[in-house]
């Protein structure tokens, strides 16, 4: 887990600015500039024409930043782009209709972000693709949201065996079914990051801890089934009770949020870039398993989410850029080939098994997918 999220649902992310650059002059056609620093975040428009928009983000600081659009209330999430290094540009493409909105960069992806204003007139054209690619798409968003339904339904069913293993003191089944319980959450990672509420509740790494914050979830148990050999006190029995509880409440809750929701060919294209970028933020550095060191686990859940994201969208993409189709299929065929040869049995060996070259050869396979993955959506969208 980041503390970042992405456009699909009402997440309560209130963005507190740091140092606001006020948004100056209306949009001209094309891409709308953003200039990110430590402390700015420099935004070339203050209002777009509905439509699809794009945002061009330069990061002129020296930490990795995020970007945002959010809705008039400053909550939900319309789109995001993660994991921009110091000195790249990265582009945003979402569809929004007219209204009032936010523009936000986060430095350093933690903490309070910068926001300022954002109004997006109406253009007098549809919001939305139109003719023969519109059924495509709207068939891909359907797709989509079987699947998250359904590695919903899954994640509760063996979330509650997991919490019954754990509170009944049989914590070596609980560690075999650990990794393969979370599978489901992490394929379906920015739909559940989405909820800004649930997903600290859920999947908080105690290395995201601030102060005064309580730390539950899949990682404060993962804590006590793997403890550290020195200075761990184990949770007592009435507190394994609490936190399972908490673990299976949270759970559901997050299945019950997920029927009702609906998708558009910019959130799946956005989202598949995201699941690669979790990869390489959390999974390649071996930092989200941290006691299970189930890394592999994850990485494999983030690239299946990709790839089906991907999968479901092809279609459309194979109308509009057939030779980006082909080069997608490849590179995730690349990145499976390697992840299977850490395979054991029905899982994987553990993340400290690899060697330093062999995980850099799956951070580099990550990267030869991210580049093309990064342009799926403008391609399919535009």
């Amino acid at each position: 887990m980041t503390r970042s999220i992405t456009a699909l649902v009402v997440a309560p992310l209130a963005l507190v600015a740091l140092a606001c650059t006020d948004n100056e002059a209306s949009s001209e056609a094309g891409a709308v500039a953003v200039t990110s620093t430590n402390n700015e975040c420099n935004v070339d428009a203050a209002e777009a024409p509905s439509g699809n928009l794009v945002f061009d983000v330069k990061n002129e600081g020296d930490q990795v930043t995020e970007f945002y659009l959010l809705a008039d209330d400053g909550l939900r999430i319309v789109g995001e782009v993660e994991n921009i290094g110091p000195g790249l540009t990265r582009q945003l493409v979402v569809t929004a209709g007219p209204g009032s909105y936010f523009t936000a960069c986060k430095p350093g992806m933690v903490g309070d972000g910068i926001r300022a204003p954002f109004t997006v007139t109406d253009s007098g054209e549809p919001v939305g693709p139109t003719g023969e690619i519109a059924q495509l798409l709207a068939t891909a968003t359907t797709q989509y949201a079987s699947y998250v339904k359904d590695q919903a339904a899954q994640l509760i069913a063996k979330t509650e065996e997991f919490a019954a293993l754990y509170v009944a003191g049989d914590d070596d089944a609980a560690r075999t079914l650990y990794a393969d319980a979370r599978t489901h959450w992490e394929r379906i990672e920015p739909v559940a990051e989405s909820f800004g509420d649930l997903d600290p509740r859920l999947d908080l790494r105690e290395a995201d801890l601030v102060d005064g914050e309580a730390w539950t979830g899949w990682h404060r148990i993962e804590k006590d089934l793997w403890p550290p050999a020195e200075g761990y006190t184990a949770l007592t029995d009435d507190e394994r009770v609490a936190m399972a509880d908490m673990l299976v409440a949270d759970t559901q809750e997050l299945v019950d949020r997920v029927q009702d929701l609906s998708f558009t060919a910019d959130q799946l294209g956005n989202g598949a870039k995201e699941l690669l970028d979790e990869v390489a933020t959390g999974k390649v550095t071996g930092e989200e398993e941290i006691w299970s060191h189930t890394d592999l686990w994850d990485f494999q859940a983030n690239v299946d989410g990709a790839r089906i994201a991907f999968e479901v969208l092809e279609p459309a993409l194979r109308t509009k850029d057939d030779a980006l189709a082909d080069l997608l299929t490849t590179r995730f065929a690349e990145l499976q080939t390697l992840l299977d040869q850490y395979r054991d049995g029905d899982g994987f060996v553990l993340y400290t098994d690899l060697t330093a070259d062999q995980v850099k050869e799956l951070s580099d396979a990550v990267n030869a997918l991210s580049e093309p993955l990064s342009q799926l959506t403008a391609a399919v969208v535009l």
